[in-house]
């Protein structure tokens, strides 16, 4: 056991989709029951997801940070992730500055290249230059936000001499994270100089290897690890271990049967067991800290997952507000160091 500070910032990734047969307002009304209990909780963030031509109703994710930055005062609100290749920058700089304006400095920009070919389609975007548009338009936003005189040409268009006046309230914008899953997207982070947005998946061992390959790429590229890392992950809690196993299992099962960013392989079980959160408060508390030993700063977790009651999705977020994040305050207990053992069923 280690002495290690265990207190990383925990935020909720809100899925703000409507199946086709339900009312949106409903939904919203319910979305917003959500939002109001975790800022009163103490959640550090909101995280929301981007895509166009989903196959339920959903939300556009600009609109809806605008939305919630008018009816919320403390709780960070951003994207994870925004489907960046997909847009133009400089349309994209003046609104986030915009959005960072009204939520007075609150914005993180969470980014991902996305992966299905139909919104590449729709956006004239060729799918094969989505990576290399990342490449481009991270240092342009930087350079947009910190108010230079930019001069440039690009998959985008081109900019001679340009600036935007509008001004982020954070200093050179808001923090960009970058969502990877394999290799060379983290050590895309490490030469862009931003903090890994850590995927869903992989178990202790997996995350602690991924870890340490971040560290490689950023020294080759003279850097060090940033104050912020994230990591996104799926949690259900309940009252006892073996309810929230029950609740879960066919709700996960059902999340990841047809999920496409990654060949897991895996049934319900080991995904229980090793790549999302699920048990009651104290095995939560636990798995949290686990991944807060690792080097983990920023978790952020999806309490609701399709099909699973909204009464489920409340009493989850309350028992985590209630119970997991004081009990996450004591920042010095112990936590074990990880081990193969803690890893065991890893793909």
């Amino acid at each position: 056991m280690n002495g290690v500070p265990t207190s990383p910032r925990i935020g909720m990734f809100l899925p703000a989709h409507f199946p086709l047969d339900e009312s949106a307002t409903a939904g919203i009304d319910r979305m917003m029951t959500q939002v109001e209990l975790a800022e009163r909780s103490g959640f550090d963030s909101l995280l929301l997801g981007h895509h166009y031509l989903a196959n339920t109703q959903f939300l556009q994710p600009l609109s809806l940070a605008g939305f919630l930055a008018a009816n919320t005062t403390r709780i960070r609100l951003g994207f994870g992730v925004y489907l960046l290749p997909l847009v133009n920058p400089v349309q994209l700089a003046e609104e986030l500055a915009t959005l960072d304006i009204l939520s007075s400095g609150r914005i993180i920009a969470g980014f991902g290249a996305g992966y299905r070919q139909v919104e590449f389609d729709a956006a004239g975007v060729p799918f094969d230059e989505r990576f290399a548009r990342i490449d481009e338009y991270v240092p342009l936003l930087r350079s947009l936000w910190s108010g230079e005189a930019v001069t440039a040409s690009g998959s985008f268009g081109s900019l001679t001499n340009a600036q935007i006046h509008l001004r982020p309230v954070q200093p050179g914008g808001p923090p960009i994270w970058l969502g990877a899953f394999g290799d060379i997207g983290i050590r895309r982070c490490a030469r862009l100089d931003t903090p890994w947005l850590a995927a869903p998946e992989g178990t202790v061992t997996d995350l602690q290897d991924r870890l340490a390959s971040y560290d490689r790429h950023l020294g080759d590229a003279g850097r060090t690890r940033p104050t912020t890392v994230p990591l996104l992950r799926e949690l259900f809690v309940a009252d006892t271990r073996a309810e929230a196993i029950e609740v879960a299992r066919p709700h996960l099962e059902a999340q990841y049967r047809d999920y496409r960013t990654w060949k897991h392989g895996l049934g319900p079980d080991e995904l229980i067991a090793d790549n999302a959160i699920v048990g009651d408060p104290e095995d939560v508390v636990q798995r949290l800290r686990e991944y807060a030993a690792l080097g983990f700063t920023d978790i952020i977790v999806r309490v609701q997952w399709a099909g699973l009651p909204f009464e489920r999705v409340m009493r989850g977020v309350e028992l985590l507000g209630t119970e997991v994040l004081p009990a996450l305050a004591d920042t010095t207990i112990g936590v074990a160091e990880p081990t193969i053992e803690m890893a065991e069923g890893r793909s």
